[in-house]
């Protein structure tokens, strides 16, 4: 959010009666904005406000240069909307393609951060898995996507950070007992594969890697199916980290030793032609991305 000009600060203070009311809605201190006035003033030549125990009142001299503080506010807004619209930050849709966890636990937070700075963006948010994130934004149906790195190959894409797994067991099951497993540990029982798509598994190849050989029973697309068949007794499984938090019920979760990691990416076709909002909003997502994926 763009801090607010002298004359904002000046005229929200007179239309609100108060430099305190005006500092928190201004996001401001109530000494900044006394400052900010008393600088006025000194540019002025003049006193513009005289303080009381019932708040203030303006001057003679405040009254006569009040509305021309408002014209200066209003054309900075004018000016300031103008600009938005030249750049693209007004009225502008911004299209973007990931899959569940990001969904869930990142994206809310960097569409609120970004649309605070930008309140005329909008957004279309879509989820698939890898193929189909890697299909939509090679086809131009979304301005970039985040995928497994996996399947950046042939797209311009930047690495944002890797994703912990972790063994998640049903409750009471005997593998339960140890405070941390092997990937070995996870063979012996019916495994619940997370389907990733039809090139690569992240988990079914760590496996291959270890010469090992899990007992897939099932291979389910969505995250928060496999939870819910694991409370069950259906399985056992590998997941993300983040995709378990907050849905522990029912489940235990173990530490694995020799775990995976997932890497994520964002990818897109071409970024000189990406429309600037979006192009924004993924430097917007670069930048910040890497503190919150590590929360």
């Amino acid at each position: 959010m763009k801090n607010p000009s002298k004359y904002e600060i000046f005229t929200r203070a007179v239309e609100l009666r108060s430099f305190t009311k005006a500092a928190q809605e201004l996001g401001y201190t109530q000494s900044a904005v006394s400052q900010i006035i008393k600088s006025l003033e000194e540019e002025m030549g003049a006193k513009l406000i005289i303080r009381n125990r019932g708040g203030f009142e303006l001057t003679a001299e405040g009254e006569a240069y009040l509305p021309y503080f408002e014209a200066i506010k209003n054309a900075e807004e004018a000016l300031a909307k103008r600009q938005r619209e030249i750049l693209g930050m007004e009225n502008a849709t911004i299209s973007v393609v990931s899959f569940t966890s990001v969904s869930r636990e990142l994206l809310p937070e960097l569409m609120m951060g970004f649309k605070e700075e930008h309140p005329g963006v909008d957004f279309v948010i879509k989820q698939g898995e890898y193929n189909s994130i890697r299909k939509a934004v090679e086809a131009g149906e979304v301005d970039f996507g985040f995928i497994s790195t996996r399947f950046s190959e042939g797209l311009e894409s930047v690495h944002l950070y890797d994703d912990e797994m972790v063994a998640v067991l049903p409750e009471g099951h005997y593998l339960a007992t140890k405070p941390h497993l092997r990937m070995a540990d996870m063979v012996s029982d019916p495994f619940i594969l997370f389907d990733e798509g039809k090139d690569c598994n992240t988990v079914l190849e760590a496996f291959k890697a270890k010469g090992l050989q899990p007992k897939i029973e099932y291979d389910i697309y969505d995250d928060y199916s496999i939870l819910g068949m694991i409370r069950h007794g259906f399985g056992i499984s590998i997941q993300i980290k983040r995709i378990v938090e907050g849905f522990e019920e029912g489940l235990v979760i173990r530490k694995l030793e020799d775990a995976p990691s997932r890497s994520v990416s964002l990818v897109w076709r071409n970024k000189d032609t990406m429309p600037n909002a979006s192009r924004a909003f993924m430097d917007y997502i670069i930048e910040r991305i890497g503190t919150m994926a590590n929360k």
